[in-house]
């Protein structure tokens, strides 16, 4: 990439504020963000510190990781201030909550405080793992409606960066603390996204949506670039786990990851330099004369309405007026609630929530993401019950993140190409993507030889696809207007079919079968002391039945499938293009009027 439009300061000048003011910067700053925001899928390196503190049973330990998912996804807050706020008060509030949360749970585990009961370490570690639905909302909703026409591609992207910090942010932790200081994980998570939250108020912003023709183009090199990164970390971790690496090897593994995390800022600057050249060329000249006028007639004074009190109807029939006027308010907004838009249009809050597409899509994001999620928080007890070596649990542990990242990524543009080419709903992927999580449950229920191994990589993939594609659906058949709120509204599915397969359902027969086999070794169970449970039936009984909670969400899906099939079949991204040329033609209208009225008559 070479500068040849930049000839003096001026010019540096000018380029410099393209870049600082342009989209791209905006979406490399929530790379950034959400490629460390992804705490809450790294419970399980933090989980057994906890577990030692507290000195907890399985279910105390399932009812902590239920308190991490419901802060993770509920963001009903974080929506309804974004709605009313720009994007950088949602990023401030991440922070603050995000380093608060994450350094009392330090606190705790270094045991630098006295020893926390179980609520306030369930309440610490909802707050820091809550911050990061402040950190999504403000990034990834931003990007999205300055991104519309290629909502699918960003937010697998997006989501794609979240999913793969579990993996991003071991590696830079490694070369900060080594790999001898596991307790300070929390402390590294807790300053690392404030800082860059912080540093990203100004940069992540509502920007005018311009029409870029090469735009889908500019999203597959950050795909590119993030794929690299992803195949580079899953390299490493394996490698890492073979040979022994000392903490001068961990800093340059980690040189490279932030090598590959500040590369897309290359194509930041590459694209806004051709927008800035490209506004050059096509800048006007400025006129050789042009004639001022200005208009010193006084503008005409506006009659002032007689005021006659003669009409003015008593103090209580205008009372009265006020309260029947105020009864017709409430009686239309309920109406209106069940009165529901063509699919696609904007719709409010109330109807959005009361409508059956939202429905169906709760009721099967709740199956699908209960089951995933169970899954990987309970991966590291699974490897250990099942008879897994330490090494093997640990490159568990530490790729799942990866996999996440490519479901993410590959449904998120799979399912775009689909809409735009074949019109195939984007729900259906959903239909698909609950089928195939079940293989990777039932491997895990009747203990196939080394089937843990496929089961983390379906799983893994079958949560982190799952993500774009309700996030989009949300923004397709709902609108834009009030996505800040319903985005978030969506994700609160996952804590509750997490708490119901979780902790009422995993965590209780697993508790229950390590009972049992106390009671056959004839030792006494001490209440309040860790259980550990060893064999297949450990977990059978709980995977298969959520392999027919995830069957019975297929089923649900299909409903989505069917109310939307036609809106599918239409050009769901026209009402943007033509927002855009309108916009266009009318900021064209205004330039050929101001010149008009810039150029005067010939001089004499």
């Amino acid at each position: 990439m070479g500068f040849n439009g930049v000839q003096n300061f001026s010019d540096l000048e000018s380029l410099a504020h393209q870049v600082l003011t342009g989209r791209w910067l905006m979406i490399f700053a929530s790379f950034l963000m959400m490629a460390t925001a992804g705490a809450s899928y790294m419970f399980a390196f933090y989980s057994n510190d906890i577990k030692s503190v507290l000195d907890c049973d399985q279910t105390t330990l399932d009812h902590i990781s239920f308190f991490k998912d419901m802060g993770a996804n509920f963001g009903m807050l974080s929506g309804l201030i974004n709605e009313l706020t720009p994007p950088w008060v949602v990023l401030f509030v991440g922070g603050v909550l995000n380093f608060f949360g994450y350094f009392m749970i330090w606190l705790s585990v270094t045991q630098k405080i006295p020893k926390p009961h179980v609520w306030q370490l369930c309440l610490y570690v909802a707050i820091g793992a809550n911050s990061h639905t402040f950190i999504k909302t403000g990034a990834l909703v931003t990007c999205v409606k300055n991104f519309p026409n290629n909502r699918g591609v960003l937010l697998g992207l997006l989501q794609g960066y979240n999913g793969i910090s579990a993996a991003v942010i071991p590696q830079l932790y490694l070369a900060f603390y080594g790999p001898n200081d596991t307790k300070s994980f929390t402390l590294f998570v807790s300053w690392l996204p404030t800082v860059l939250c912080f540093s990203s108020l100004r940069t992540i912003r509502i920007m005018k949506v311009t029409q870029h023709k090469n735009e889908r183009k500019v999203l597959y090199k950050f795909l590119s670039i993030a794929l690299a990164l992803s195949v580079y970390l899953l390299t490493i971790i394996i490698v890492a786990y073979i040979v022994t690496f000392n903490r001068g090897q961990y800093g340059g593994s980690a040189a490279v990851v932030i090598l590959l995390l500040f590369l897309p800022l290359y194509v930041v600057v590459e694209e806004e330099y051709g927008l800035w050249k490209s506004k050059r060329i096509s800048a006007p000249l400025p006129p050789s004369v042009s004639v001022i006028t200005h208009n010193f007639l006084p503008s005409p004074v506006p009659p002032t309405p007689s005021m006659d009190f003669s009409t003015s109807s008593p103090t209580t029939p205008m009372i009265l007026q006020k309260k029947v006027s105020q009864k017709r308010a409430v009686i239309s907004c309920w109406e209106s609630a069940f009165k529901h838009p063509e699919i696609g249009d904007d719709y409010t809050i109330r109807q959005a929530l009361f409508s059956v597409e939202m429905l169906s899509l709760f009721l099967s994001t709740m199956c699908g993401l209960g089951g995933t999620i169970t899954m990987i928080s309970n991966l590291s007890q699974i490897g250990t019950s099942l008879g897994y070596s330490l090494e093997s649990i640990t490159i568990f542990v530490s790729l799942t993140g990866i996999w996440v990242f490519f479901g993410q990524v590959t449904v998120g543009i799979l399912s775009e190409i689909f809409i735009t080419k074949y019109k195939i709903p984007r729900p259906l992927m959903v239909t698909l993507t609950l089928l195939f999580s079940c293989i990777g449950y039932l491997l895990i229920a009747f203990n196939v030889k080394h089937g843990l191994y496929a089961a983390s990589i379906i799983t893994g993939f079958c949560c982190g696809a799952q993500w774009p594609l309700i996030f989009s659906i949300i923004s397709e058949v709902f609108g834009l207007k009030h996505y800040s709120t319903l985005y978030n509204f969506g994700s609160v599915a996952s804590p509750v079919g997490l708490y119901l397969l979780n902790v009422k359902v995993t965590g209780h027969l697993y508790d229950k079968e390590a009972m049992k086999q106390l009671e056959a070794l004839g030792q006494n169970i001490e209440v309040g002391k860790e259980l550990n449970c060893n064999g297949g039936e450990c977990y059978k009984l709980s995977f298969i039945i959520i392999t027919a909670v995830s069957l019975f969400g297929t089923l649900v899906s299909l409903v989505l499938v069917w109310r939307t099939r036609k809106f599918y079949k239409s050009d769901i991204y026209s009402k943007f293009r033509e927002d855009q040329e309108a916009m266009k033609a009318a900021e064209n209208d205004r330039a050929a009027a101001a010149a008009t009225n810039n150029v005067g008559p010939p001089s004499s």
